[in-house]
């Protein structure tokens, strides 16, 4: 038996879809066989960073050239910021520019991971 959706439910698929679909764009090719979740995990830590940005400057109604011309850089450099590609990689202090032109600041934190302790395999 098909049990019908209600307009909320479908909405709530849909909304979903979206996401999956914004996901599936941002991972692109690394999203391949052999690459494990914990790699997939790291990589969502770095959307979610550049879905921040991206959000940011959405709110507020600035191009990517409006954009640089407050920052006083160009509006290329503003799309490889926004990129998240590894090898253009900002400082903080180009964070917190990009920032403050859009009328927001920059904040960092360190987050203990569950389970990682100094006797851990993974320490650096």
């Amino acid at each position: 038996m098909v049990k019908l959706k209600s307009k909320r439910e479908i909405g709530f698929v849909r909304e979903s879809a979206r996401i999956v679909a914004e996901v599936l764009k941002l991972i692109g090719n690394r999203a391949r066989p052999g690459v494990t979740t914990k790699e997939l995990d790291e990589l969502a830590e770095e959307f979610s960073f550049i879905d921040e940005v991206l959000k940011a400057r959405a709110a507020s109604g600035l191009t990517q050239a409006d954009l640089a011309a407050r920052v006083g850089t160009t509006q290329s450099a503003i799309a490889r910021l926004e990129s998240g590609t590894p090898k253009h990689s900002p400082s903080i202090v180009t964070l917190q520019r990009y920032a403050r032109a859009m009328g927001y600041r920059v904040e960092i934190k360190l987050v203990k991971e569950r389970g990682l302790t100094a006797r851990s395999k993974g320490r650096a």
